[in-house]
């Protein structure tokens, strides 16, 4: 299938490695020009090293905690490959700490984190987007925003003021022609699901491996998803293939929680 996304001008936040590492290689694939902003110059070195020899690919280093430098990345961004089509928000995840340890600064710094981070792309994104009459944004959630657990407590109230803020600004802005969705992995074959598991395993006072045995054991799939199954449902809600779907929150568990919204 075309998904009709050659030459358009992609921002991936969270660019430089995991999930959005993965929806970069693909938006390269399809003819995109792709612009990252991750934290680490390492990661973004290594990123960069890796796609430029297959497209036309910048990146950004900086804190999108800070609205100030997210509005900076945003401006260099377009400086260098012209007006944003497409925003793909995969930056930022909130430490993962047991229900016991929890502290009221916890539940701060999951907001700052994950909600803030994506919020201070979006904002100045999504004006720009409408003022233009065209654009597509795919905000990459997580699960635990729809489904409570013990160890992301904090981090799953982030997702799920994102997945209300995704649906309300889809609503707001539809009318000037910005479609805006997001996407609810739950486990990926990411750094991240490591520490993730390394934290259950303190919990449940076993081992690391055996954490990933039992969560594989519930999944109707039998497996973990990969980053690259996670960026092929971004591409295709970013793409004009998907032109009549917004605000829309996709769960992609493998159907570990049998739900109907």
């Amino acid at each position: 299938m075309d998904l009709q996304l050659h030459g358009r001008h992609v921002l991936i936040t969270g660019g430089s490695r995991g999930i959005g590492l993965a929806c970069a290689r693909e938006f390269v694939a399809e003819g995109c020009k792709v612009s990252l902003v991750g934290r680490s110059p390492e990661h973004m070195e290594r990123a960069l090293a890796e796609l430029r020899p297959l497209g036309e690919v910048d990146g950004f280093c900086a804190d999108l905690a800070d609205p100030a430098a997210a509005l900076e990345a945003v401006d260099a961004a377009q400086a260098a490959l012209g007006p944003i089509d497409v925003l793909v928000n995969s930056a930022g995840a909130a430490r993962r700490t047991p229900h016991d340890e929890l502290q009221p600064q916890a539940w701060h710094d999951a907001m700052q984190a994950k909600f803030f981070t994506y919020i201070h792309v979006m904002d100045p994104v999504v004006k720009r987007m409408g003022a233009r009459g065209t654009g597509a944004i795919v905000n990459v959630i997580g699960m635990g925003g729809k489904v409570a657990t013990t160890t992301h407590l904090a981090g799953g109230a982030a997702n799920a003021a994102l997945m209300l803020a995704t649906a309300g600004l889809a609503a707001a802005w539809g009318p000037r022609g910005v479609r805006i969705n997001a996407v609810n992995p739950t486990l990926t074959l990411t750094q991240r699901l490591a520490q993730g598991f390394a934290v259950d395993a303190r919990l449940r006072n076993t081992s690391q491996e055996e954490v990933q045995r039992q969560a594989e054991k519930k999944l109707p799939l039998g497996r973990i998803a990969t980053p690259e199954e996670v960026a092929a449902a971004v591409l295709f809600l970013a793409s004009p293939r998907a032109s009549y779907i917004s605000g829309a929150i996709l769960s992609m568990d493998g159907a570990a929680t049998p739900m109907v919204v």
